[in-house]
């Protein structure tokens, strides 16, 4: 699906993100920008800025931000079609017919039918589990504790004890084989022919952010196999990018996520109030279901199982988290063997104890290695903690080593020093050399990071004090920016600017990942204190002054010693920077 910039810039510009916004989050004004709390994670101080004149928002706590249609993709978690038609209609704007090719057009058409073939099947399930046939099924969920009101919510349902039943339903509905082979709800072979894939189960429908159907999971009633049976992968369907039960986790404001094994944990947990809980669909968890994860929160509470396979759930999902950039805990819930078990037994205070006593996943992880060796015989001792400094020695940031050395001689026999210097041999030794920087090369990575800092003030400024353009480009250009993302976005923005506008909210619609929107709505909300005008416009000299140094220093350690005509324009560079703590600037 395409539209042209001219018609996206025309809707957003058509909706003020300040009249938008304020429909969805309570606003205060202060100063040029007005204020509230973060839509997108727990907070008591508002930190969520909305900018009527960049037309952009930003949370100074999570780092959320962008323009509207940033706005309603990331709140009712839409489309970037789905967030354009809603601000189009709001607007009262009619959108062009979107252009498509021949495949495209024939991929809309087959996704649009097998969503409305799984409202179908879904509406069928829930009312056959009303119907005399599905008293058993009905009592099955009863017996676990559901309510009818979670029962609804969740849209349970039933598939008969006939193989032939939905078949031959949607077959009355006029749907052709090859659209309900295509929806994942048939299996075909030579004896039977087409029959239902579901049947004497009960269902759970699987949906999207978007609360549409886009498969199923069926436990079945008795002995038969298997216990559990999922929708195969479909055109709208795939299992490693979707989690059961996140169509509601992701309203419910939480600064974490509990990630659950299966559908009766996260449904028994909704009941009970945590409804902020997950799972992954018949399948253990994936990087895409870590990436996803992410754009929800920066926390995740492990809640599987307390049995052997749970524990090997969780050390496989740990890593994936943390590359993802997700703080990870575990929720040790013995005796008992799951949640639904737990919360049966001993109620939701005691379940949100544990919650909040969960334990950190490296902590964790040392736990379960520890069984591993006997602490009982020194040699097994020493190899124990030996594997424990590998593991340590894997953490990029000394702050962190010296955190968890802390955490370790604090549960284990062992002196600081002890471990440290076990730390430290291993570092020497070169292990884990790709993921580790020893501390004595960390400075010019502080320096850089210090550096971008300076950069993103530099943009902030020039759409913040329009004036302050011809100054900074005196000096600076889009290439000096040393970020790729920077360089891209100054670019668009010295082109803004010498045609004599300035509109961040534009060059954020040039950016269609989430990820990259929230970087750039960054680039545009960087802040440094200041007491007064006079302490800014140093800082502002000083800021151009760091900036131009670096790209000396970066152009001086790459230039060839025997490049004179390179060689002068560094000196003559280096004569510039002087007059640049000489500039008057004014606010």
């Amino acid at each position: 699906m395409y539209y042209s910039d001219d018609v996206i810039e025309e809707v957003r510009s058509r909706n003020d993100i300040v009249d938008v916004i304020s429909g969805y989050v309570k606003l205060q004004r202060k100063g040029s920008s007005y204020f509230g709390l973060c839509p997108f994670h727990s907070e008591k101080s508002p930190s969520f800025s909305v900018s009527p004149g960049k037309q952009m928002y930003y949370c100074f706590g999570c780092g959320a931000g962008g323009n509207v249609l940033t706005f309603i993709m990331e709140y009712e978690n839409f489309t970037f079609p789905e967030a354009l038609k809603l601000l189009a209609d709001r607007a009262g704007m009619a959108l062009p017919e979107p252009e498509y090719s021949d495949e495209a057009r024939r991929q809309r058409d087959l996704k649009e039918s097998v969503r409305e073939i799984n409202k179908m099947a879904a509406n069928y399930f829930y009312y056959q589990l009303r119907s005399p046939q599905g008293e058993r099924a009905l009592k099955y969920l009863t017996d676990r504790g559901l309510s009818d009101q979670t029962i609804k919510r969740f849209g349970l349902g039933y598939a008969g004890q006939y193989s032939d039943a939905l078949y031959r339903y949607l077959k009355g509905k006029d749907i052709s084989d090859q659209l309900l082979k295509e929806s994942g709800l048939m299996q075909v072979n030579e004896k039977q022919g087409m029959y239902d894939k579901f049947w004497n189960r009960v269902m759970f429908p699987i949906m999207d952010v978007n609360n549409k159907v886009i498969g199923f999971g069926g436990r079945v009633m008795g002995d038969g196999k298997p216990k559990y049976l999922n929708s195969p992968e479909t055109v709208i369907f795939d299992k490693s990018r979707n989690l059961y039960g996140l169509n509601y986790a992701r309203t419910a404001k939480k600064r974490y996520m509990l990630v659950c094994e299966g559908y009766m944990d996260v449904i028994s947990m909704h009941q009970a109030g945590f409804t902020n809980a997950v799972a992954s669909l018949g399948t253990a968890l994936t990087s895409q279901h870590a990436t996803l994860l992410k754009r929800y929160t920066d926390e995740v509470i492990l809640t599987y199982d307390s049995d052997e396979a749970g524990i090997r759930a969780a050390l496989r999902a740990i890593p994936l988290l943390k590359e993802a950039g997700i703080s990870t805990k575990v929720l040790h819930m013995e005796p008992y063997k799951d949640p639904d078990e737990f919360i049966k037994a001993l109620g939701t205070e005691a379940f949100q104890e544990r919650i909040d006593r969960a334990e950190n996943s490296f902590l964790f992880e040392v736990s379960v290695l520890q069984k591993s060796y006997d602490m009982k015989d020194p040699d097994g001792k020493t190899r124990f903690f030996q594997a424990v400094a590998a593991k340590i020695a894997e953490f990029e940031l000394e702050i962190e080593r010296e955190n968890y050395i802390e955490a370790i001689t604090g549960r284990y026999q062992i002196s600081f020093e002890g471990l440290r210097k076990m730390v430290a041999n291993v570092l020497m030794q070169g292990v884990s050399a790709r993921r580790v920087q020893p501390v004595r090369q960390q400075a010019r990575p502080e320096k850089e990071d210090g550096i971008r800092k300076s950069q993103r003030l530099i943009l902030t400024w020039i759409t913040e004090y329009p004036q302050l353009f011809d100054v900074i480009s005196r000096y600076i250009q889009p290439e000096d920016f040393s970020d790729e993302l920077y360089c891209e976005v100054a670019t668009m923005l010295y082109d803004q600017r010498k045609k004599g506008t300035v509109n961040p909210a534009q060059i954020i619609n040039h950016f269609t990942d989430p990820e990259q929107q929230r970087s750039v709505a960054q680039l545009f909300n960087t802040d440094v204190k200041v007491g007064n005008p006079k302490e800014m416009e140093k800082a502002v000299r000083e800021t151009i002054y760091k900036v131009v140094e670096y790209t000396i220093d970066q152009k001086s350690h790459a230039l060839d010693p025997a490049d004179m005509k390179g060689l002068q324009e560094l000196v003559n560079a280096k004569r510039r920077l002087q007059e640049i703590l000489r500039l008057h600037i004014s606010l």
